[in-house]
């Protein structure tokens, strides 16, 4: 059975996923660079060397990903034809892979990630499949993985691997 497209989850009005275009690489770096924000504040590196490392850690994060998830589906979140983030999917045969979910920090506790994680987890166990996810252990959305259901089901380095099975309550 084919995997189910990421455009076709159920989503809320307002919310739509777009398959990323080669246009949508600034977006999606200053998506990526939002997120180490925090953790390069903590550097004594200025303004110029912040940007060269997010620049390369960029790039070398996104190639990894289309290397190693080359049938994966990856996608711009947009709200009410805004850009918001970005989402990708790699369907296996009983599992849906997160391989990254982020949102720009305007956009963050919106309910925009939990709208599109309920999205995912019913697409997944209408397949009979189970949502993964790797999360920093520090990351501020743990929170939102286990109000969902997820449940730590191994440890990677700095990251959890989150599990989310149909029957979780």
């Amino acid at each position: 059975m084919p995997a189910p497209s990421g455009a076709t989850l159920s989503l809320p009005p307002g919310l739509r996923l777009r398959s990323i275009v080669e246009a949508d690489l600034p977006l999606l770096e200053r998506v990526y660079a939002s997120t180490r924000t925090e953790e390069l504040a903590q550097t004594d590196w200025d303004d110029a060397q912040k940007a060269a490392f997010l620049h390369f850690q960029f790039h070398a994060q996104h190639q990894h990903y289309i290397t190693h998830y080359a049938d994966a589906e990856f996608f711009v979140i947009e709200r009410d034809d805004a850009a918001t983030g970005r989402l990708y999917l790699h369907w296996r045969a009983s599992e849906l892979r997160i391989v990254d979910i982020a949102l720009l920090p305007e956009h963050r506790g919106a309910g925009i990630g939990s709208a599109l994680l309920h999205a995912l987890i019913d697409a997944a166990a209408a397949r009979g499949a189970f949502v993964s996810i790797h999360v920093e252990k520090m990351n501020r959305a743990m929170a939102l993985y286990y109000r969902l259901g997820f449940r730590k089901a191994g440890e990677h380095g700095v990251y959890d691997r989150m599990e989310r099975h149909a029957d979780a309550a």
